[in-house]
């Protein structure tokens, strides 16, 4: 079955297919989808994504080079393979003892940040930054997401391609929305460790649980003006990849599903990706940040298909090109924020990916 995967996963990539590849968290099957036309809807506002079904990623800012795409599967199939906690020829150490310094960019970007935290213009601002390593003669992205999903068997792995946004590969823990129904549900994540002797950590300072905080009061308020009255679970400690995060569950019931494009609005970017107020801080980051994120912090999954959604927060992600692999991580600044530390987070952060890359020789 996994040779029968890789063959049509190779053979979708190489046609430039519209498809998606994808497993969900502690999920045995591999759900893949896929177009055979080539009629992509292109959205500009998450709210036209109202009334609408199919597959869907949007970027973290929208835009005329930019856009959201949402394509329609005309075929499908799903594969069972176990779930598996898989133990690697080179599995990597909690961190490395080589430390690697920051960049100037970065440091000049956090200062640029940091300042008008600590002058109180914001309550938290994310910075990310992108990592560009060159494609191995030996990579595979079908081999990759297999990879991954043996690696990351507690995030939403996918592998996603559309002629718009070209190839994309992650691995991220973080749910935006999801649900059926009446059943639905949304998480803040925030706050990022890592693992101790490959257990969660027992305790938290005070920078995570405040960014936590900010995280969960966000998207509280924002389900409260759209006239939901959540139940809530947490924030308890949850393990993604080589890291541990701080999670509050939100679960409630919508009685009129049409308008996933508006509730969308309101969550997206959560200050997790992004920054409080919200507006501004996503104002600052376009003006500031230095880059283009592309699809790096948009949402990535199914909306409203077969009367299902899952749909994620692109984190812990790449984009694949043809000589190429770009690598994005990012990490929330309060005024306690310093430079050595958020350094050092968009470094752990990127390792998830990385890891990866660099495996050879692997047997399926």
């Amino acid at each position: 079955m996994r040779s029968e995967l890789l063959c049509l996963l190779t053979t979708l990539i190489e046609k430039r297919n519209s498809f998606a590849a994808y497993r969900l968290p502690g999920d045995d099957d591999i759900h893949l989808v896929w177009q055979e036309r080539h009629d992509e809807s292109l959205f500009y506002r998450i709210e036209e994504l109202n009334r609408q079904s199919g597959f869907v990623i949007a970027p973290f800012a929208l835009s005329k080079d930019c856009p959201g795409v949402l394509f329609r599967p005309d075929k499908e199939e799903v594969f069972s393979l176990p779930v598996e906690d898989a133990t690697f020829p080179d599995k990597p150490s909690e961190r490395s003892s080589q430390t690697v310094p920051p960049t100037d960019e970065y440091s000049a970007r956090f200062a640029t940040f940091i300042a008008p935290i600590r002058e109180k213009h914001f309550k938290k601002l994310v910075l990310s930054r992108s990592l560009t390593v060159e494609r191995d003669e030996s990579f595979s992205a079908a081999k990759a997401f297999l990879l991954a999903c043996r690696r990351y068997i507690r995030s939403y792995v996918y592998l996603c391609h559309a002629p718009q946004t070209g190839t994309w590969l992650g691995g991220t823990p973080e749910i935006l929305l999801s649900g059926e129904a009446n059943r639905w549900h949304t998480v803040a994540l925030a706050g990022t460790q890592l693992l101790v002797q490959g257990n969660l950590p027992g305790s938290w300072d005070d920078k995570n649980l405040i960014e936590q905080m900010l995280v969960a009061f966000y998207i509280r308020t924002q389900l409260v003006s759209f006239g939901i009255d959540a139940e809530e679970k947490g924030p308890y400690t949850v393990r993604a990849g080589e890291l541990a995060h701080l999670r509050t569950d939100f679960y409630f019931t919508l009685p009129d599903t049409g308008q996933l494009g508006n509730l969308l609005q309101l969550l997206h970017p959560t200050p997790a990706v992004s920054g409080l107020p919200k507006g501004e801080a996503y104002s600052f980051i376009l003006a500031n940040e230095g880059y283009n994120r592309h699809y790096y912090s948009g949402f990535i999954g199914q909306i409203n298909l077969r009367g299902k959604t899952n749909l994620y927060v692109n984190l812990r992600c790449m984009n694949i090109q043809h000589r190429t692999l770009t690598l994005y991580a990012g990490g929330g600044l309060l005024p306690s924020s310093t430079l050595a530390d958020e350094w050092q987070e968009t470094e752990d952060k990127l390792q998830t990916m990385l890891f990866i890359t660099k495996i050879k020789n692997y047997v399926l």
